[in-house]
């Protein structure tokens, strides 16, 4: 199996799924933000704040090509912006994750922990630039996407069995 890499805009629970995934296939899972945050030992949002996006953005390229050359058999959950890296499909089939605005605002304002998961994203602070965000990437998403599933409505569960079912086409 080669790895599978959950694109998709900012808390559309690629994070979760993958998890989910992971569990019930028995397979590691692996979050690019998490993997950059323990290379620079700090925060993405420090990262932001401290060395700005283009920083940040030279980070992920680091870590596509290091997923590129040592990941395998894992699924990896990425920031919404990791879609752009041109060593995408080297790494794995890509899934994205899709689903509307509204569907990802409400999975974020009624998780138990959404004052937590509001934070994490600065960007929903001001829901007319997420719109706007989400509208630039939302083509961009399906254009890099091996395959599609839509998760509204869905447990983590049931978008996992939905990625085992498309890649196993």
């Amino acid at each position: 199996m080669k790895n599978i890499i959950l694109i998709g805009f900012m808390g559309v629970g690629k994070g979760t799924v993958a998890r989910a995934y992971a569990k019930l296939f028995d397979a590691y899972a692996i979050d690019t933000d998490d993997l950059i945050e323990s290379l620079e030992n700090r925060k993405i949002k420090d990262i932001f704040e401290s060395d700005g996006e283009a920083y940040f953005r030279s980070l992920e390229k680091k870590t596509a090509k290091w997923l590129s050359n040592n990941v395998q058999d894992a699924i990896i959950s990425t920031g919404g912006g990791f879609f752009k890296q041109k060593r995408l499909k080297e790494i794995g089939t890509v899934v994205l994750l899709d689903s509307t605005f509204d569907g990802i605002y409400q999975r974020i304002i009624n998780h138990p922990n959404a004052k937590r998961k509001l934070q994490k994203r600065p960007l929903f602070q001001d829901i007319e630039k997420a719109k706007t965000l989400y509208k630039e990437r939302s083509e961009d998403y399906k254009k890099v996407a091996n395959i599609i599933v839509d998760v509204e409505g869905k447990t983590p569960e049931e978008i996992a069995m939905k990625i085992l079912e498309n890649i196993n086409r």
